[in-house]
């Protein structure tokens, strides 16, 4: 264990670690993993990370459990979700054998930078795939790398689990209607900045974007996907242009585990008039439960929580999720990943 880090003040920021793990595909084919103490990557000017954004990466935290096993949370569907990526910028798949057994070593390699149990602080694994090439011309690269950084993150929530304030804008689209937003690319948060800084400025923590078609539709709230609880039911918008959350996968699941009916649907914007509990969901905070939403083009307020508070289920899918991450509940589904 590190003892020279005070985990209870760790920020949701970057912390060097020992070492991080890289794979080049060149050749046609995967090479060796490498290990490496350097933060620092080689990288050709003409990249096509840097001139056409062929760059996509992953969210992923390990755990030290109740019985001091370090865990890693859904870690196929992480390299799953990270293979659909690179098909869709025609990248090279990293293979899923590969990429969990990155993953483990890293973490394995990392391991005095795991926090401690009951912490509530976390080890961030950050997988990235970028395009090496040296092209002027729109084109695909034709070599990749693929790195893994790990880096200790404290609690997301510092004043603990509490509500805040969100707000839709309609000036701003997240992504196109049938563009990148299903994959997981810089591009995606690149063009949130703009919008979430506004947002920022006007005191709200997020922007809860409308489908960039149609502008009727909820869509994504800032980088994290968005649920509500509506008559009792969980209900989440589907979509093209939304990333599929791993984490809201998961609470959707436990959600029916509890005997709630689950619709991944369209929502309209009207509906939030009937939601008694919403929140943005995500690898960094789990469940951020919303109090109110504040439509800024029309000045309606959709009030979620009148007393100020986190709502009985979202507070209980939050619970079960992070009980099941730090071994305290048993892992029915097969999420975990023991890193021996």
């Amino acid at each position: 264990m590190n003892n020279e880090i005070d985990w209870s003040k760790l920020p949701f920021g970057y912390l060097r670690t020992d070492y991080n793990v890289r794979c080049e595909y060149r050749d046609g084919k995967w090479g060796e993993i490498q290990v490496s103490s350097d933060e620092n990557i080689n990288l050709h000017m003409a990249a096509t990370a840097l001139h056409y954004g062929q760059e996509i990466f992953e969210g992923l935290k390990a755990f030290r459990g109740k019985d001091n096993k370090i865990r890693i949370f859904r870690l196929k569907d992480n390299a799953r979700r990270m293979r659909e990526s690179a098909e869709g910028l025609l990248m090279e798949p990293v293979p899923e054998d590969l990429f969990c057994e990155m993953c483990k070593k890293v973490v394995k390699l990392n391991e005095r930078f795991v926090p401690p149990y009951g912490s509530g602080a976390s080890l961030y694994i950050r997988p990235l795939e970028i395009g090496l090439t040296a092209r002027v011309g729109v084109k695909p690269a034709e070599e990749f790398l693929f790195l893994i950084l790990v880096t200790p993150v404290g609690p997301y929530f510092k004043t603990g689990f509490g509500c805040t304030n969100i707000c839709i804008m309609r000036d701003y689209d997240r992504v196109a209607p049938k563009g990148t937003g299903r994959w997981k690319v810089g591009g995606n948060y690149a063009a949130s900045l703009q919008a979430g800084e506004h947002a920022h400025e006007l005191g709200y923590s997020a922007v809860l974007y409308l489908d960039p078609k149609e502008k009727k539709y909820l869509d994504e709230c800032g980088p994290a996907n968005f649920f509500a609880i509506k008559n009792g039911k969980y209900i989440t918008p589907a979509s093209d242009s939304i990333l599929p959350s791993v984490t809201n996968k998961s609470l959707m699941q436990l959600a029916r585990d509890m005997g709630i009916e689950v619709e991944q649907r369209h929502i309209t914007v009207d509906e939030l008039d009937d939601c008694t509990e919403a929140a943005a969901c995500g690898t960094a905070a789990v469940a951020s439960p919303v109090g109110e939403i504040h439509d800024l083009d029309t000045g309606k307020k959709y009030i979620l929580a009148p007393d100020g508070k986190p709502g009985p289920v979202t507070t209980a899918l939050y619970n079960r999720l992070n009980a099941i991450r730090l071994g305290e509940e048993e892992d029915i589904h097969g999420w975990n990943t023991i890193v021996e």
